[in-house]
């Protein structure tokens, strides 16, 4: 094996897969990457049994075909700190793979490409298109409101569910809930399927901001993220999800508009009193005060208090609530437009967060009780 390609090409690739590679186990051919030359082109892999990704990188100057694995953060770890220029790597008589770049020269231990577990052939039962900007965006802004609980691990995964021509991403962590909406280029026929959080983060780095479109396919337990050069397939979840439409809210006593960034901000200011410095594991809520055109939101600790008031319209009844700051700006943050609706129930009940200008996202957070 022996080529020639440029050391940013290289590293397009190298960081695309080296996000599935194992640092630490037993097996040393998990931690390593498979390097196969042919055609002009140079296809590299990586796969923990759990997630595994292959990227092409094409129009690169072929010497000599063949394959090898080597140590996935080693290579990573010298082609990054190589001089932007021409690197030449070859496998030399020993079985060393060399990587050699103006003045630089190293030599790398390689293992038996055959023993490398090369990426499952997926039976995709069902499928659908969407561009890769969409989806990135889908997964961003509900992402946070995924569960790190691992006794309830089917929650550590987001719910991807195609229902009348759209595909809905959701997310929930048993304190707040995540629903986004986008309509999709093609499908074949309505599913749902689970697909874990920690590698779907992973699958949405390599997504550009493009109208490139990503193929997504499922099996009865694997998915197959297929973009332009490169393909990704990850394990799904087993279990039930949560039956989301059933526990959001349909009936609402009070509505409020509001701008979005003055909510924001407010709630920022008043948050600085939720968590001390003396209390460090305490958490204060801040509680929020809904009367005719104004919210009252306030904060009370023991190092003092903060009060904010935000003009808002207003429509039922008036209402106090108390809700941890945190979970409220973890939504706000990924809403993009000026004014949103917030729906409550009573004191008790979910805060349900919604666009006022087209049905796209949902968001539901659970008040916490205030101390009389």
């Amino acid at each position: 094996m022996k080529f020639i390609c440029e050391k940013e090409k290289l590293m397009i690739g190298l960081n695309t897969v080296s996000r599935s590679s194992v640092s630490r186990t037993t097996e040393p051919i998990y931690e390593g990457i498979l390097i196969t030359l042919k055609n002009n082109e140079i296809v590299l892999t990586t796969n923990d049994s759990e997630i595994g990704m292959e990227c092409k990188i094409i129009d690169i100057d072929c010497v000599e075909e063949g394959k090898t694995v080597v140590d996935c953060k080693m290579f990573c770890d010298i082609i990054r700190k190589l001089p932007n220029s021409e690197v030449k790597i070859y496998i030399n008589d020993n079985d060393l793979l060399v990587i050699e770049c103006e003045g630089s020269t190293y030599k790398l231990s390689t293992l038996n490409a055959n023993e490398f577990p090369t990426l499952p052939t997926i039976n995709v039962e069902k499928s659908i298109s969407i561009e890769s900007k969409v989806l990135k965006e889908l997964v961003k802004k509900t992402s946070f409101a995924i569960s790190v609980d691992e006794n309830r691990p089917v929650f550590t995964g987001e719910l991807f569910e195609i229902a009348e021509n759209k595909l809905n991403v959701v997310s929930v962590d048993g304190f707040r809930l995540a629903l986004r909406k986008a309509n999709i280029s093609k499908a074949s026929e309505d599913f749902s399927a689970i697909i874990p959080g920690k590698y779907l983060n992973e699958i949405v780095k390599n997504l550009q901001e493009t109208e490139d479109l990503v193929e997504i396919g499922i099996s009865k337990n694997q998915a197959l993220f297929e973009l332009p050069n490169c393909k990704i397939v990850t394990r799904l979840l087993d279990g039930e999800f949560l039956n989301y439409n059933n526990v959001i809210p349909k009936e609402r006593e009070t509505r409020i508009k509001v701008n979005k960034n003055a909510l924001q901000s407010a709630i920022e200011r008043a948050a600085i009193f939720s968590i001390t410095a003396a209390e460090k594991e305490k958490k204060y809520p801040i509680k929020m005060s809904i009367s005719l055109g104004l919210l009252t939101i306030s904060c009370t600790s023991q190092v003092g208090d903060a009060k904010e008031e935000v003009v808002i319209e207003t429509t039922g009844k008036e209402l106090e609530i108390g809700f941890n700051p945190k979970y409220m700006l973890d939504v706000l943050k990924v809403i993009e437009e000026e004014e949103v609706y917030l729906d409550f129930g009573t004191n008790i009940s979910p805060c349900i967060i919604k666009s006022t200008l087209e049905d796209k996202y949902t968001y539901m957070v659970l008040p916490v009780r205030l101390k009389e």
